[in-house]
């Protein structure tokens, strides 16, 4: 794999298309450890070992190759397609408004759900100072009324610091990220210093329920969930200083990181369990009357102010997760507005350059997320499944733009083909699979209640481009359809059990390699997308301070005097220098006699224009 250096930059703290760059790498790689390291990481050792033992270890490392699988798919995007909200616009440039709609819902889904979650997870265990913050319903822990007016507290904090602007959001997560990887380390230091029984890792059998177990936990016990927010780097891209360089960086560094801190945690906590805790198998293992299992384990082990500490900690990485959550999901929504797949308004940016609307937007849809989920636990296995789906647009896009747009600079080139993007949406795929029928059947509810809102949005602004785009589109149903099909015949979360653990393997890859096929086969025409990409990329290099597009520009009436396309700096020249040209006043007549819609002539006239800019300022590689 290559990265080149970025050779155009805007100046630091310029805009592209409104939004301000003033997140650097540094600020870019801790959004990305930051939004990783949540609430998933004080459960997670538990939970993993309950259903691996010892082979933990083994399930986070491998559930680390799997998300950076996926991480190398969305880096390579990310830094040639610098834009905020590149997760849900890659899908739109490749494959049209259906499957960017789709998605982008699936991913809106999953990152509104997080930052309601995270403070839901940091008030659970601040019950341990404050005890009417939370109560217990059924035995799972739910807010109260006090615990909700507290809570919704966080999250208007939350969009306060959003609004404020970006380079606050930065400098504050920055401090907190620092905060967390410190407490992480200490913890590992603390735990192995103070006991560690190397008879834990083979006594009871080093893999007690097999490869099945190491699997399934990857997608239930917290492996997973613990890794979510690589992406973040790559959907505040359009925020960053120098984002073909920082992208790349930031999402495979974040995740290399956090997988060296996870799998060095559960090390120490098996390692430093007291022998008499596993007298009844690792199935058996737990913290009675306890808030969270590593405090529970520091106590035991005689050390309280380790306890102390994350106690504290478990208040302030849940909230630090929610802050980025809030910044990424505004920013969700700015992205399908600008595909048009949402109200134009979401778009609006502040005098700071911020997504204004779209972080309102943001913090009512988490209140409202509190009332059918009001406890951690009641929402995870929903954010779960919601975010493993959303990863598998990511590689098809790159396969997709493979084909269409060869050409098209790559600062980080993937080496070795369709091969990584087909094992990331080949894994993507086997994560939901494992997540099981229970929890997947909730998803594919929210999803036709998205397709239901497309419809609504279809009729309400109609595209000249439906029909194109739902053929672009057609994989979108039988991916989706097929993999619900395969979880309810699965033997994971209440499935059939038709289809077994072992023989699940090839079907699933035989069934992905399907859709990848169908995907490229029916993604739009390379002139389609390489406009796309144009107009795209126009669109977030226009400074702020210079204006849009020219009305002559949309209508295609605008003309150098040579007949040849104009220059990309002829899109900003002001008004009076366009206008007042008696060849652009003739052509806007010639339009209007022929009774041909403008904007309807814009189409071929101005993007031939910008495509053949575009291209022609690239340097050569």
């Amino acid at each position: 794999m290559t990265l080149t250096e970025e050779p155009r930059q805007a100046p630091a703290g310029q805009s592209p298309g409104g939004l301000r760059r003033d997140v650097g790498l540094l600020g870019l790689f801790f959004t990305g450890v930051g939004s990783i390291i949540g609430s998933g990481w004080l459960f997670g050792a538990l939970s993993t070992s309950r259903q691996a033992g010892p082979a933990a270890i083994v399930s986070w490392m491998l559930g680390g190759i799997m998300i950076m699988l996926i991480g190398l798919a969305y880096a390579e995007l990310g830094a040639m397609l610098p834009m905020s909200g590149g997760a849900v616009r890659f899908p739109h440039l490749v494959f049209g408004s259906f499957a960017s709609f789709t998605t982008g819902w699936i991913n809106w889904l999953a990152a509104a759900s997080v930052a309601p979650i995270e403070v839901e997870g940091a008030l659970q265990y601040a019950t341990y100072y404050v005890p009417w913050l939370t109560r217990l319903d059924a035995g799972v822990p739910v807010l109260t009324g006090g615990g909700l007016a507290v809570a919704i507290a966080f999250l208007a904090l939350f969009s306060v610091i959003n609004v404020v602007g970006v380079k606050l959001f930065e400098k504050a997560n920055t401090i907190l990220v620092w905060w967390k990887l410190i407490i992480i380390l200490l913890v590992v230091v603390a735990l192995v210093g103070t006991a560690f029984h190397p008879a834990n890792f083979h006594t009871q059998g080093f893999a007690p329920n097999g490869f099945s177990g190491i699997v399934t936990s990857i997608a239930t016990a917290g492996v997973v969930f613990s890794y979510f927010g690589f992406r973040q780097g790559v959907d505040l891209a359009g925020e960053s200083k120098n984002p073909r360089r920082n992208v790349p960086i930031a999402v495979i560094g974040s995740i290399l990181i956090t997988m060296a801190i996870y799998v060095g945690l559960q090390v120490a906590f098996i390692g430093a369990l007291p022998t008499s805790l596993l007298s009844h198998g690792w199935s058996a293992l737990d913290f009675p009357n306890a808030f969270g299992p590593l405090a529970a384990l520091a106590t035991l082990l005689g050390l309280p102010w380790l306890a102390t500490l994350l106690y504290a900690d478990a208040v302030v990485s849940p909230a630090d997760t929610g802050l980025i959550y809030t910044t990424v999901t505004s920013r969700l929504s700015y992205a399908m507005s600008k595909n048009g797949n949402a109200p134009q308004g979401l778009a609006a940016l502040s005098r700071r350059g911020v997504p204004w609307v779209s972080i309102i937007l943001t913090f009512v849809t988490g209140l409202i997320f509190f009332m059918p989920f009001p406890g951690w636990q009641k929402m995870v296995g929903f954010i779960t499944s919601a975010t493993v789906l959303s990863f598998g647009s990511g590689p098809l896009v790159v396969a997709a733009l493979r084909r269409r747009a060869p050409e098209q600079e790559r600062p980080f080139r993937l080496p070795g083909g369709d091969v990584i993007p087909f094992l990331a949406f080949y894994s993507s795929n086997l994560i939901v699979f494992w997540t099981g029928w229970e929890t997947d059947r909730k998803l594919f509810v929210a999803i036709m209640i998205g397709f239901l809102l497309f419809v609504i949005q279809s009729f309400r602004k109609p595209t000249r481009n439906l029909a194109r785009d739902l053929r672009a589109g057609l994989w979108v149903c039988p991916w989706l359809v097929g993999l619900a099909l395969l979880s309810w015949l699965g033997p994971f979360g209440g499935g059939l059990k038709m289809i077994s653990f072992a023989g699940a393997f090839p079907v699933i890859a035989a069934f992905s390699l399907a859709i990848y096929v169908l995907a490229i086969c029916f993604c739009l025409a390379a002139p389609v997308v390489q406009e796309s990409l144009a107009l795209a990329m126009d669109e977030e290099t226009t400074p702020p301070t210079q204006p849009h597009l020219s009305d002559a520009a949309r209508e295609g009436t605008f003309d150098s005097p040579d007949g040849s396309a104009p220059e990309f700096g002829d899109y900003f020249r002001p008004p009076a220098t366009r206008y007042d040209s008696p060849d652009l006043q003739e052509g806007s007549a010639q339009v209007a006699a022929s009774g041909q819609s403008p904007r309807r002539n814009s189409t071929l006239a101005s993007s031939r224009y910008r495509i053949a800019a575009f291209f022609r300022r690239r340097p050569e590689r």
